[in-house]
């Protein structure tokens, strides 16, 4: 999944200034200034067919990270249908027409590159690295793995065990398992909050059928974004990627279904034997396109995101109620969801509950003091300009361009757009989602009354 603040914007994820355009072979270029000092150089073509096509050059690197992306996720299934989306993702490693299951292992890293992949909520991922001199192999695999899979009926069976061994695996560890019922809670059936991994029920019953059919709906020209980020020439990426795209018909593009009020109950409890309770507080936010994500960011990083925020400071430090304490937020096309997770002793979790609302009272009442919003911007661009040393996370930030339709920001204007937020914007978006009243509070451990450990006199010292 993404993460971090990536730009884009609108229909086209085209810039509000004239761009400068070049027209080669019907399609249409825009090159974007970085903002980057490195001679770096964004660049985006439109193919004929709709696939589009980005790309960073930066020739201070000997590597090139190449993504395809398919505007396929978990927020486009039908509930009976929950998992499809992972699990095709799964099966197209299984084989295709051109190479084995092994030939795929070995394709990029026997040239000492790698291959992934991931599903989300709104796309599923697939993407490489590798030297800049093996790019075509690289872009040649990930088209065979996208277009040409077996979709084989005994390699779903195979699959859909190792499937259901992830459900296991989340099952079985509390502190993921409780983000899965807190999203299912919250969005109140909306497909934001079904599992993306699926159920049982509906991974178990998966037929290959549906698998190929979303392949044949889905994986089409108008639901594709290829970016490369690396030493590379825009060019010749556009060439490469038409060759090997340019024949699929437009097509695919599938939105996720608009999201209604928010209205989940104040706090559920799920029983479950276990050492500590966790829990989860959570509120919907405006979409990943609204303006107020910006002081979102840094109302989440000063509360819960880092050793010198609030509540690590608070439940931590101060009182010793937690060993893990954080902030959360994801933003996606119709909407967003921030929050926090604390794991503590279950004889500690009405108070650590207490001691967080109280800290998401104070947010929203006071807002953040002028020293305390100063050196969140700092953490916060200094994370942005981190994340610059690497060729992937220029990558997802390039990504984003297409997939989110944000508005457009070079490095500098997104570092000027963090300076200009005020204590007054700051302190209006804390009234307006950091109210405890709008926090959805679901907790994940032993029945009250069951803590094996008696805490009330710790209570009392602390």
């Amino acid at each position: 999944m993404s993460r971090g603040i990536v730009p884009g914007r609108g229909r086209g994820g085209f810039p509000p200034f004239p761009p400068s355009r070049i027209r080669a072979a019907g399609r249409l270029t825009h090159t974007f200034p970085t903002g980057v000092d490195d001679g770096s150089q964004m660049r985006e073509t439109v193919l004929p067919n709709g696939v589009r096509v980005l790309t960073e050059r930066i020739p201070g690197v000997r590597s090139v990270a190449a993504g395809v992306w398919v505007q396929q996720g978990a927020a486009h299934e039908t509930p009976e249908l929950q998992g499809a989306s992972h699990l095709l993702e799964h099966l197209v490693f299984k084989g295709t027409e051109n190479r084995s299951p092994r030939e795929i292992a070995i394709a990029l890293e026997g040239l000492g590159g790698s291959l992934d992949a991931y599903t989300s909520r709104e796309h599923t991922s697939y993407q490489a690295r590798v030297l800049d001199e093996h790019f075509p192999q690289a872009l040649e695999v990930l088209a065979d793995i996208i277009l040409n899979p077996s979709l084989r009926a005994s390699d779903l069976e195979l699959e859909r065990e190792v499937v259901l061994e992830e459900i296991s695996t989340v099952e079985d560890t509390p502190d993921d398992l409780v983000f899965e019922l807190h999203g299912e809670a919250l969005w109140r059936g909306h497909p934001y909050g079904r599992s993306i991994l699926g159920t049982r029920e509906s991974v178990g019953q998966m037929e290959v059928e549906s698998l190929r059919r979303i392949h044949q709906e889905r994986y089409l020209a108008g639901s594709l974004v290829v970016a490369v980020a690396g030493r590379l020439e825009h060019d010749e990426v556009v060439e490469r990627v038409h060759a090997l795209f340019g024949h699929l018909p437009e097509g695919g593009h599938l939105a996720v279904a608009n999201v209604g009020a928010f209205s989940p109950p104040k706090e559920e409890r799920v029983s479950r034997p276990a050492a500590q309770s966790h829990i989860v507080f959570g509120t919907v936010l405006p979409p990943r396109t609204d303006p107020r994500r910006f002081p979102l960011i840094l109302l989440s990083s000063a509360f819960g995101g880092g050793m010198s925020s609030r509540l690590f400071q608070r439940v931590r430090e101060e009182l010793a109620l937690a060993y893990t304490v954080f902030s959360f937020q994801s933003f996606y096309s119709q909407a967003g969801a921030s929050g926090v997770y604390v794991g503590t002793r279950p004889g500690w979790a009405d108070r650590a509950v207490s001691t967080i609302e109280a800290e998401f009272e104070r947010l929203a009442r006071e807002g953040l003091d002028e020293d305390e919003l100063e050196s969140v911007k700092n953490q916060v661009k200094g994370q942005v300009m981190l994340s610059l040393e690497s060729t992937s996370s220029r990558l997802f930030r390039l990504a984003g361009f297409a997939l989110y339709g944000q508005e457009y920001l070079t490095l500098d204007d997104l570092l000027a757009r963090i300076d200009r937020i005020s204590i007054e914007e700051a302190a209006a978006v804390a009234r307006e989602f950091y109210a405890p009243e709008k926090q959805f509070v679901l907790r994940l451990g032993p029945p009250e009354g069951s803590d094996p450990d008696d805490a009330s006199s710790d209570e009392e010292d602390a």
